[in-house]
């Protein structure tokens, strides 16, 4: 498990990697919403390169946007493989927070 963070005060963007279990979730929830608590009004949750997630995941993402309520702000998941992508839908994410199905290519951007 693995997290990079970018953040330019309005915008924070966590990109995620590898699995995402009960451990990794909570390290990732503490590393998300240190970032968060400088007032960030939109939450992007890359799913890029996450291999597994399980209901952890879920709560990971749901706690999250709570976070970024309080700042009356927005969240988005991008690049959800197509399972993770179902079960968020599932889930209901996808009432909460803007979902972005499949994998974008990689910019240069990003590295």
């Amino acid at each position: 498990m693995s997290i990079r963070i970018q953040s330019d005060g309005e915008t924070v963007t966590a990109y995620l990697e590898g699995e995402i279990d009960h451990h990794a979730a909570a390290e990732m929830r503490e590393a998300i919403d240190a970032e968060l608590n400088g007032g960030a009004r939109l939450l992007i949750l890359d799913f890029r390169d996450v291999t597994f997630m399980d209901s952890s995941g879920i709560g990971l993402v749901m706690g999250r946007y709570r976070q970024i309520r309080r700042n009356e702000g927005e969240l988005q998941v991008v690049n959800t493989s197509p399972q993770i992508y179902k079960v968020m839908r599932v889930a209901g994410l996808d009432r909460l927070a803007v979902l972005e199905k499949g994998q974008r290519k990689r910019s240069e951007s990003d590295v």
